[in-house]
């Protein structure tokens, strides 16, 4: 028995795996919902393929020869890897028949996005747009990996990301600042906050974790300002919640917990209010730029323009 020159049909292929699985070719034939003459044709076909046989029929019930065992979990991979390539060229083909994929940082997807995409599309027809929204880790990922064209984040000149790293283009689209706040001490006095930096006590902190981008500038930009608590006087800055996204650092200060550093455009509404109050001077205030990545290849129509228009009016970094 040689190998045919025939072309190798898939089916034949999960036709040997039922036989594998079933032991009786026509309960196999069954499954696969065809003719048993033709089953069998199939099997024969394959085993004049691979040029050995795969099958004892001598067994009962059918059993697989030692090629055959050889064969089977080899086999079981590549249909495994076959669908996922599957799986994977239509997720491709639908993400590229999004006009725009947008990455942004939790927090400017809640603020500042919705307002400048809106400015975007007075001035361009954008089309379909795909956005996601997650850490600055995460959307980092998904533009090394090109599943996006931009990522929107905050950004700092000496907390560098991967994508400064790596010189990805970037425009300045604006500015922020992480402002520390607390909630009010009490209702009869509504700029005094419940927990202040100036006090000699304990000072407890809600603190951005490994991921978040807020948390890598916080933890560049204050490292010599924050120390340790001082052993055995119960005084200093204490961490007592650590959590990745800014809204939810923003929950746990609305519920008296301790002091968060928050995007300004995360609480405008809080601190208008009087819901959040300062909790120290400005000097501790961390200005941050609102950034605008691209992938460093060219990119669709609607995508270059995208950028051209948001370059207008700030200068594109390189």
């Amino acid at each position: 028995m040689g190998p045919g020159n025939r072309p190798l049909d898939l089916e034949w292929l999960e036709d040997f795996l039922a036989l594998a699985e079933v032991g009786n070719f026509s309960r196999a034939a069954q499954a696969r919902a065809i003719a048993q003459p033709a089953f069998s044709r199939h099997i024969r076909a394959l085993e004049e393929w691979v040029g050995v046989a795969l099958i004892d029929r001598s067994a009962q019930p059918a059993a697989l020869t030692p090629a055959g065992e050889c064969f089977q979990p080899l086999i079981e991979t590549l249909l495994a890897n076959l669908q996922a390539a599957r799986i994977k060229a239509r997720a491709a083909h639908d993400m590229a028949a999004v006009g725009l994929r947008i990455a942004a940082t939790n927090a400017l997807s809640l603020t500042v996005f919705p307002r400048w995409l809106s400015g975007m599309e007075s001035q361009l027809r954008l089309g379909s747009i795909l956005t996601m929204s997650d850490s600055l880790n995460a959307c980092e990922d998904l533009m090394l990996q090109r599943r996006v064209q931009f990522v929107l984040c905050h950004g700092h000149a000496e907390a560098p990301n991967r994508l400064d790293e790596l010189r990805y283009p970037w425009l300045q689209l604006g500015r922020d600042v992480l402002i520390p706040v607390s909630v009010p001490a009490h209702p009869d006095r509504p700029q005094s906050p419940m927990h202040c930096i100036a006090s000699n006590n304990h000072v407890p902190i809600l603190v951005y974790g490994g991921t978040s981008g807020l948390g890598r500038i916080m933890r560049t930009c204050l490292r010599h300002r924050i120390p340790e608590p001082e052993a055995g006087t119960g005084k200093g800055f204490v961490t007592v919640f650590t959590g990745q996204y800014a809204v939810l650092l923003k929950t746990m200060a609305l519920d008296g917990r301790g002091i968060a550093w928050l995007p300004q455009s995360l609480i405008l509404e809080e601190l208008g209010s009087g819901k959040l109050v300062r909790a120290a001077e400005s000097e501790w205030d961390v200005p941050v730029e609102i950034r605008f990545y691209r992938q460093h290849a060219a990119m669709t129509e609607t995508a270059e323009s995208l950028w051209a228009i948001s370059g207008s009016t700030c200068t594109a970094i390189t």
